[in-house]
């Protein structure tokens, strides 16, 4: 019987509990995508439980307040797993909850899957004068007890396995394509061309890269995080209007006319494809993300020359940006999540 057979009558009995670090009220990709699997699920036969640190006693991250920090005792969150039973468990952060799941599981002889979502060595590195080597050594450490370690594109994969990462599996990405295809414009007050970024605002991100552009029009900004105050005092013609969410996030991507990608750091970049859901062309530089993310589609403009990128994004025909976004569905990026944690079930099953 295949994992994610939804007419096998023991189909809806599947249960598969992902942990995670990332969660509200941080609206990041990780929280995003772990919302959509989880909404997705029960039509692939599954049931999802998340372990996260609203139910636990946290702490503030200092400096990043939204990141709430889990204080669990290891027997804390023992006694959760436990009740919930799952038939798989995935880890999706490398957080101290993630590590007292990943505990969980080596103690018990447990097989677990983990995700490479975050390049933390790097975010690190643009806050603390900490080697790279040390902290990938700390993430190779977390991740080899891993019966599979899941990651955003084939690119990122080479890139790890050269840093001594194993067992590593491409898990398709994608987003809610009818959500931010049926975006309407709403910003019709502003000046043309409208150029959008949307994400987190931290120095690893590198949104000063897009404010400092010398570009017509207006740029705008959704999103929040713990530079937005000194980047809005820094750049007061820009606007920058905070977290947005569903329809009304739809509505802006689709007022846009460009999308600019400053970060040089994300492994992916999910809000990319949403904004090519939208119809709205992509201006980046020429890292692993965009690139992996664009491709040879035409959707968008990489250069290490954002300006020039977001100008000659400009030409680029939305319905050729919807287009290909239409086939990064949520859909089938479940179905490729839910399969690599099948196969790590069967595989413990047979040990």
């Amino acid at each position: 019987m295949s994992w994610i057979d939804t007419h096998h009558p023991d189909a809806g009995q599947r249960r598969v509990l992902i942990v995670s670090d990332a969660w509200r009220p941080q609206i990041n990709g990780v929280v995003r995508t772990l919302e959509w699997l989880r909404r997705d699920a029960p039509l692939l036969g599954i049931h999802v439980d998340l372990l996260t640190p609203d139910l636990f006693r946290s702490a503030p991250m200092p400096t990043y307040p939204e990141i709430r920090l889990t204080l669990a005792l290891p027997s804390e969150v023992a006694k959760r797993i436990d009740a919930l039973a799952p038939d798989a468990i995935h880890i999706a952060t490398e957080g101290p909850l993630g590590l007292l799941a990943r505990h969980y599981c080596t103690s018990r002889g447990r097989a677990f899957t983990t995700c490479y979502h975050t390049r933390f060595p790097e975010y690190l590195a643009a806050r603390l004068p900490l080697p790279l080597s040390w902290s990938y050594a700390a993430l190779r450490r977390f991740h080899s007890a891993a019966a599979a370690t899941l990651v955003a594109t084939p690119a990122l994969r080479d890139e790890l396995q050269a840093r001594g990462f194993t067992r590593l599996k491409v898990w398709r990405r994608g987003v809610d394509v009818a959500l931010f295809s049926a975006g309407k414009p709403a910003l019709a007050d502003l000046p043309r061309p409208i150029f959008l970024s949307v994400g987190r605002i931290a120095v690893e991100k590198n949104v000063e890269a897009f404010l400092a552009l010398d570009l017509p029009g207006t740029k705008v900004v959704i999103g929040d995080g713990p530079a937005r105050a000194d980047l809005a005092r820094r750049y007061p013609e820009v606007h920058f209007l905070g977290v947005r969410t569903g329809a009304e996030l739809a509505d802006l991507y689709a007022s846009a006319d460009v999308f600019v990608f400053p970060s040089r750091t994300d492994t992916f970049g999910l809000v990319m494809l949403e904004a090519l859901a939208a119809g709205t062309p992509v201006a980046a530089l020429p890292v692993t993300g965009p690139q992996e993310v664009l491709g040879a589609s035409g959707c968008g403009v990489l250069s290490e020359d954002l300006r020039a990128a977001a100008m000659a994004a400009l030409s680029i025909s939305r319905s050729a940006c919807r287009a290909y976004a239409s086939h990064y569905g949520m859909r089938e990026s479940a179905h490729s999540f839910f399969g690599h944690l099948g196969e790590t079930l069967v595989t413990d099953q047979a040990a």
